[in-house]
C-alpha cells in the first residue's frame, strides 16, 4: 500500500521523512541528524535508569492525565468495558479498545457512546504468555488508553492530521517528553478483517502508542478491481465508516516515567514486593534486570534458542556466568509472572469468567494453575487467593466492582486451587500408567501432543508430568512456548455452521416483513390475516400471532382455517407456517387460532426463567450468567455459569425469592430501544440470553428485578406465572449448572405427583407423612446392621466352604483337582478358590444357587483358567472368561453341572 502520510503538523513544523537503514521503514522526526527509526532492534531502550518523562507517574495518575487531556479536547469519557465481551460471540476476551465497538458501532448498526470518545480499556492477550516475566515488558493484561473517532458517511469527525497532533501535544505538553526524541514510524496495520495506514509512535526505543486509520475491509470475491488495495498480502476495499483507532500503552508510559529495571516493577510493585518477601528472594543487582530488559527489547523471544542468546548477552554485559545469571533472575521471572497473571485473573473473575475446560474459562484456569506452579517452585505456601486479594486491595478504588465481588472472586480461586491439588494427586497415577505404556512400546520420551492432552484433559502442567516421568526414566521436553500453544488452541474460534434455510431465501426477497402480532399483543389467541405466498408446504401471511421457534422457545401450534399448523419458522424478517395439508391460495383471507394451553405454558416458563435468573444472581452472586435455556410445556431448563454445585439451602432461598416476586405481581414491560441506549441504561447484563443482532433491540424488564434483551413472548405481570418449583439441578459440564424447574400448572402437577408418592410411601411404612424421615432412617439403620450380620455369616460360610472342599482333592496325572457344586454367590466362590489355590492345583466350583462358575489354576499347571471355564459352559450353557490363573462365568443349566466338571477332569 502506498499512501501519502504527510500530515499538517509534519508539513508546518519542519518534520523530516527518512528511511531507516536498518529496517527499511519510513519515519518522521524533528531531528535532522537522526538516522534510525527509534524502534528496537534499530535502537535500544534509552530510558531504563534514566526516565524519559520528568515526573514519576503512578498508573492512576497517568490514566487520568490521558483521559483528562482528551476530555478537555472534546472527547466523551467512556467507562471501561468488561474483559469478557458479552456483546459479541466471535472472541473470547477483549484484547484492544476497538473491540468494545465491534461489530455494531463500526458497522453503523449502533451509535458510539460518544463521538469522538476516550477510554482506558483493560485488555488481555495470551499470545506472549511464555514471555511474561522474562522480557521486562510483556504482559497478559495491560490497559490500552485510546481515543476513537467514527467518521460515518457525510459525518466526519477528524482524521490523520488531528490524531497526530493530539499525540504530539499530549506527549510534549502534558507529559513534557522531548519532541526531538519522538519518531512517527509508518507501518500499515491489518487485523480482524480491517486494515489501514498507521504510525507507531516511538520514544527513546519504546513504542508508546500506535495510531491506526482504519479505512479498509477485506475485499469480497465480486469486488470492483479499481477499489482494491493490497496490504500485507491481502486484498481490501474501502469501508463506509472510517475509524481512528489508537492505542497508548498505559503501563509503558508509567515505566517510561519511572525508568525502573522492568515494567513490572513500575506497575505491579504492590504485589511484587510482598512476593519477594514471601519467597525469601535475595536482593539482585539491578544492573542484571536493567540489562535483561534492555537487551530483551532488541528482539522477540520465540524459542529456547532466543532465550539462550539473551541469557548469554546479559551475562557477558554484567560479567557473570550464564548459570549465575539464571540462578539470580529465575525467582524474579516467576514473581513477575505471578503478579501479572493474578491481576489478569482478578479482572476476568470480576467480569464473570468462570474457570472451566472451555473458552475463556479455560484461559482463567490456565492462569490459576500456572501461577500455583510458579509459587510452588518459589516455595511459597500461601493460598493463591491471598495474592489475588492484594490486587483487589490495591485496585478497588479505581474498580469498585472488585470489592463488591471480592468474596466470590476469592472463593472461586480457593475452589480451583483445591481442584488442582486433587488433579495432581490423580494425575500422578495417570502419568505413571502412561509411562508404563510408553516403556512397553519401546519409547523413552513423552510426545508434545500427550503433554497438551494431559494439560487440557487432566489439568496436569508439563512441569508436573516431567517431575513424575523422569523419576520413572522417561524424558520430557517442554517447549518454551507451551502455554502460548495451549492458549492459542483455546482462543481458536469455531465458525458456526450456517443454518440451512427451509426455503430458498431468494423466493422471499420481494415479500414485506411479516407483522408480528405476538409482540403487539402476546395475549392474542385468534387473528385474521391474508395469504401472501405459498412455498410448497409453507404459507406466508401478511401478519401472524403464531410465535416462530427461537431463543429457546418452541414455536406455537394451532390451526389456520381449521388446518393444523405443524411448525413456524422465521427466515430474515418473514415468518413461514408449515401446514398439515395445503388448501390455501395466494390472496385468501384466513383465520388463525393459537393452541393457547401450549402458548400460555411457554409464556409462564419464559417469564419464569427471567424471574429465576434474578433470584440466582441475588443468592449466588453477580458472576452468574445464563449459558442457555429451553422451554417445554411440562418443564423448563436454565443453564448458568457457576463455579460449584448449588447447595440445598441456596436452592431453597432461590425458590423462595422467585415465588415472592411472583406473588408481588410485578409489572413486566417490553420496549424497543436503540442498542447503545439500551447498553448505557442497563449495562451488558442485557445479553444474558446471548448476542442479539440489530440496531434496535427488544428489552424485557421485570420491574426492579431483571432486564434482558429478549425476543420471546411474555406475560404482562409476574402473578400470571403461578408457582415456580425447582425440580432438580445437574452439573452438565465444567463451570455450568443446569436448573430444571416447572411453573404454573406444570408446577402444580409436579407438586401433586410428589404428594401422591409421599402418601403411597406413608402407606407402605404405615406412618403419617411427617414421621416418614425418622421411620425411613430407622429402617435404613436396621438394614445396615442386618447387612453387617449377613456379611459376617457369608465370611463364615466361605471358611466352611474351604474346609469342605479341601477334603475333595483328587489327583489327575500329577495335578491336584478340586471340583464341587456348592452353595453361595460368586464372591464366596472366588474367595474360596483363591484360598485353595496352590502351584500344582486346579479348582473348579459351581454355585447350585445362581449357576456362577469360578476356576483357579496354579502357576505350575499348563492349562488356562479361561479355557476350562469355556469347557464348563460348552456343556451346561452360558458364558465366561478371564485370565490364565483365574476366570469366572455363569451356566444356564445347573442339572448339567456335574457332567461339566467331569469334562474338565477329562481335559486334565
Amino acid at each position: 500500500m502506498s499512501m501519502d502520510m504527510t500530515t499538517r503538523m509534519f508539513k508546518e513544523e519542519g518534520w523530516v521523512r527518512k528511511k531507516c537503514p536498518k529496517c527499511g521503514k519510513y519515519f518522521w522526526t524533528l531531528d535532522p541528524d537522526r538516522e534510525t527509526c527509534g524502534d528496537p532492534p534499530c535502537d535500544e531502550y534509552a530510558f531504563i535508569g534514566k526516565p524519559g518523562i520528568p515526573k514519576k507517574y503512578t498508573l492512576e495518575e497517568m490514566r487520568e492525565a490521558f483521559l483528562g487531556f482528551f476530555e478537555r479536547n472534546g472527547h466523551g469519557r467512556v467507562k471501561r468495558y468488561p474483559v469478557l465481551p458479552r456483546w459479541r460471540d466471535d472472541v473470547l476476551l477483549v484484547g484492544a479498545s476497538i473491540m468494545d465497538f465491534q461489530p455494531w458501532v463500526i458497522s453503523g448498526e449502533a451509535d458510539p457512546p460518544a463521538n469522538p470518545l476516550t477510554i482506558s480499556q483493560p485488555s488481555i492477550r495470551f499470545t506472549d504468555i511464555d514471555n511474561v516475566g522474562i522480557t521486562g515488558r510483556h504482559f497478559t493484561i495491560f490497559e490500552m488508553m485510546a481515543h476513537h473517532a467514527f467518521n460515518y458517511p457525510k459525518k466526519p469527525i477528524y482524521w490523520m492530521d488531528e490524531t497526530v497532533e493530539y499525540a504530539y501535544e499530549f506527549f510534549t505538553k502534558d507529559l513534557r517528553m522531548k519532541g526531538e526524541d519522538i519518531t512517527f514510524k509508518e507501518n500499515p496495520w491489518a487485523g480482524g478483517g480491517n486494515a489501514g495506514p498507521a504510525f507507531e509512535v516511538l520514544y527513546r526505543g519504546l513504542e508508546v502508542a500506535t495510531l491506526v486509520f482504519m479505512q479498509y475491509k477485506l475485499a469480497p470475491p465480486n469486488a470492483d478491481p479499481s477499489q482494491i488495495v493490497e496490504i500485507k498480502g491481502d486484498k481490501y476495499v474501502p469501508m463506509e465508516t472510517r475509524v481512528v483507532d489508537t492505542g497508548y500503552g498505559l503501563e509503558r508510559l508509567v515505566w517510561m516515567s519511572q525508568g525502573t529495571p522492568t515494567a513490572y516493577d513500575a506497575v505491579l510493585g504492590y504485589v511484587v514486593e510482598p512476593l519477594k518477601r514471601m519467597a525469601g528472594v535475595d536482593r539482585i543487582d539491578e544492573r542484571i534486570l536493567m540489562e535483561n530488559s534492555r537487551l530483551a527489547g532488541m528482539f522477540d523471544i520465540e524459542d529456547m534458542g532466543d532465550l539462550k542468546v539473551l541469557r548469554r548477552e546479559v551475562a557477558n554485559k554484567v560479567g557473570i556466568s550464564v548459570e549465575e545469571l539464571e540462578k539470580a533472575v529465575r525467582p524474579y521471572e516467576l514473581i513477575y509472572a505471578i503478579a501479572d497473571h493474578t491481576k489478569a485473573l482478578t479482572f476476568m473473575l470480576a467480569d464473570g469468567v468462570i474457570p472451566s475446560n472451555v473458552k475463556a474459562g479455560y484461559l482463567a484456569r490456565l492462569l490459576i494453575r500456572k501461577s500455583i506452579r510458579n509459587m510452588r517452585e518459589l516455595g511459597i505456601n500461601a493460598p493463591l487467593s491471598e495474592i489475588v486479594a492484594m490486587h483487589i486491595k490495591a485496585l478497588h478504588k479505581t474498580y469498585p466492582e472488585f470489592r463488591e465481588m471480592e468474596d466470590v472472586i476469592l472463593d472461586i480461586v480457593d475452589v480451583e486451587e483445591k481442584r488442582y491439588q486433587e488433579t495432581l494427586r490423580r494425575g500422578s497415577n495417570l502419568v505413571k500408567r502412561e509411562v508404563a505404556k510408553l516403556k512397553k512400546s519401546g519409547k523413552d520420551e513423552i510426545p508434545l501432543e500427550n503433554l497438551i492432552l494431559y494439560y487440557e484433559s487432566h489439568g496436569l502442567t508439563p512441569e508436573i508430568v516431567k517431575e513424575v516421568a523422569e523419576k520413572e526414566g522417561i524424558r520430557v521436553h517442554i517447549p518454551d512456548n507451551f502455554y502460548t500453544l495451549v492458549a492459542k488452541e483455546a482462543e481458536r474460534t469455531v465458525k458456526e455452521e450456517e443454518k440451512k434455510s427451509i426455503v430458498d431465501f431468494e423466493l422471499l426477497q420481494d415479500l414485506p416483513d411479516t407483522r408480528t402480532l405476538y409482540y403487539e399483543d402476546p395475549m392474542m389467541k385468534e387473528f385474521d390475516a391474508k395469504v401472501l405466498k405459498i412455498l410448497g408446504e409453507w404459507v406466508v401471511l401478511d401478519q401472524t400471532a403464531f410465535y416462530p421457534e427461537g431463543g429457546g422457545q418452541p414455536c406455537d401450534l394451532g390451526t389456520l382455517d381449521g388446518i393444523k399448523i405443524l411448525d413456524v419458522q422465521k427466515v430474515g424478517k418473514v415468518i413461514l407456517h408449515k401446514v398439515e395439508r395445503m388448501e390455501f391460495r395466494e390472496g385468501q383471507r384466513v383465520h388463525g387460532k393459537i393452541d393457547w394451553e401450549r402458548r400460555i405454558q411457554h409464556m409462564r416458563h419464559h417469564t419464569g426463567t427471567h424471574v429465576l435468573m434474578g433470584a440466582l444472581v441475588r443468592v449466588l452472586g453477580s458472576h452468574v450468567w445464563q449459558s442457555g435455556s429451553q422451554l417445554h410445556t411440562d418443564w423448563a431448563r436454565l443453564d448458568i455459569a457457576h463455579y460449584k454445585r448449588i447447595g440445598e439451602e441456596e436452592l431453597r432461598e432461590i425458590e423462595r425469592l422467585a415465588n415472592r416476586v411472583v406473588m408481588e405481581n410485578r409489572e413486566v414491560r417490553w420496549e424497543w430501544l436503540p442498542r447503545t441506549e439500551a447498553e448505557q441504561r442497563y449495562g451488558f447484563r442485557l445479553y444474558q440470553g446471548g448476542v442479539v443482532p440489530g440496531k434496535v433491540i427488544r428489552v424485557l424488564n421485570i420491574k426492579d428485578w431483571d432486564v434482558q434483551a429478549c425476543g420471546g413472548t411474555h406475560l404482562p405481570n409476574t402473578g400470571l406465572i403461578g408457582p415456580i418449583k425447582i425440580l432438580r439441578t445437574e452439573r452438565i459440564q465444567d463451570g455450568v449448572e443446569r436448573i430444571i424447574f416447572a411453573a404454573g400448572e406444570a408446577a402444580i402437577k409436579w407438586m401433586q405427583e410428589s404428594e401422591s408418592i409421599i402418601k403411597r410411601t406413608s402407606g407402605v411404612f404405615r406412618v403419617p407423612p411427617e414421621k416418614l424421615p425418622d421411620t425411613a432412617q430407622k429402617f435404613f439403620d436396621e438394614w445396615k446392621n442386618a447387612r453387617k450380620v449377613v456379611e459376617k455369616l457369608k465370611r463364615e460360610l466361605a471358611k466352611l466352604l474351604v474346609y469342605e472342599l479341601e477334603s475333595k482333592v483328587e489327583k489327575i496325572k500329577g495335578i491336584e483337582f478340586i471340583g464341587g457344586i456348592v452353595e453361595g454367590d460368586i464372591e464366596h466362590l472366588r474367595e474360596a478358590a483363591l484360598k485353595l489355590k496352590k502351584p500344582n492345583r486346579v479348582i473348579a466350583i459351581i454355585s447350585e444357587d445362581s449357576g456362577a462358575v469360578v476356576v483357579a489354576v496354579g502357576d505350575n499347571v499348563d492349562h488356562k483358567a479361561g479355557d476350562l471355564v469355556r469347557i464348563i459352559t460348552s456343556v451346561a450353557g452360558g458364558g465366561g472368561g478371564g485370565k490364565k490363573d483365574l476366570a469366572q462365568g455363569k451356566i444356564k443349566n445347573i442339572l448339567k453341572a456335574k457332567e461339566a466338571l467331569e469334562e474338565v477332569k477329562k481335559k486334565l
